[in-house]
């Protein structure tokens, strides 16, 4: 007789008390199904449906142009994929900025048709509203502060966010009033590591950093740089555990040299 063994879905509440008894978060990007089962089966506790496939995905310069039907798509993927892990979902440009009513509806959407969990906005003060809207609708939502690429144009560089003094206080008067919103966590992103461990030492609720030092409740890395499919981006706060781009480019070589030589298929390769 065969014995079924009920896998523990992470939740908001499994993320709060990893922060309170100091259990860091691990947490990867995800934009398919197949990826998506290998993350869940290596133990990921969350796993979030980037806008950054507009740019790993579908080779575009900024996170911009990707649409709240393509963000849905791929969070579809990822659900179907993800037996343990929780799924987050970015909202993407233009859904939620403004307009708090849009911002509910967008929410909605993703949630309804995709089946994820919760999702993630990026700003602080200026989207409170929104947060409030989608939250008293029974929607999680995590929040992103420091570098937040959906405003690359406004910033006009990638560089390392909140290093004077103004910008940091600001940044942690967001923090606060996003807690104070509801949000369940916060992403911090490419911001100095003193400044981080102050923010997350000041907030009950998880923070997650990405090139914002040790001391935040989790961490979060773009999959396609962390496993080097992204070939020649390598800033100082990620560290790549495999090259697959070389992998994979070896491999593809072969394969077009064995067609070439009519050595694929051999006699074992064949019906």
């Amino acid at each position: 007789m065969s014995v079924h063994k009920e896998v523990k879905r992470i939740t908001t509440r499994s993320l709060q008390e990893m922060k309170q008894r100091g259990e860091k978060i691990s947490m990867l990007t995800a934009y398919d199904y197949s990826m998506a089962t290998v993350l869940d089966d290596a133990g990921l506790d969350v796993l979030l449906v980037g806008d950054s496939a507009s740019n790993v995905m579908a080779g575009h310069e900024t996170t911009l142009p990707i649409t709240l039907d393509q963000m849905i798509y791929h969070a579809q993927s990822v659900v179907r994929g993800a037996n343990r892990a929780l799924v987050l979902a970015d909202l993407p440009f233009g859904s939620y900025q403004g307009n708090s009513k849009e911002a509910l509806a967008s929410a909605i959407r993703m949630m309804k048709e995709s089946g994820a969990h919760g999702i993630k906005l990026e700003g602080g003060t200026e989207i409170v509203d929104s947060i409030q809207r989608i939250i008293t609708a029974g929607i999680p939502v995590m929040g992103h502060l420091g570098l937040t690429p959906q405003s690359i144009y406004k910033f006009g560089t990638y560089t390392v966010r909140a290093k004077d003094e103004q910008e940091a206080e600001k940044l942690k008067s967001d923090a606060l009033a996003l807690q104070e919103a509801g949000c369940f966590g916060l992403v911090l992103e490419k911001i100095p590591a003193a400044l981080a461990k102050e923010v997350t030492d000041s907030l009950h609720i998880p923070t997650i950093g990405i090139g914002a030092g040790p001391h935040c409740d989790g961490q979060v890395l773009v999959v396609n740089d962390m496993i080097g499919l992204t070939k020649g981006f390598k800033p100082r706060f990620l560290r790549q555990y495999i090259n697959l781009y070389e992998g994979i480019l070896d491999a593809a070589k072969s394969y077009v040299s064995d067609v070439k030589a009519n050595d694929f298929p051999n006699e074992k390769e064949q019906y």
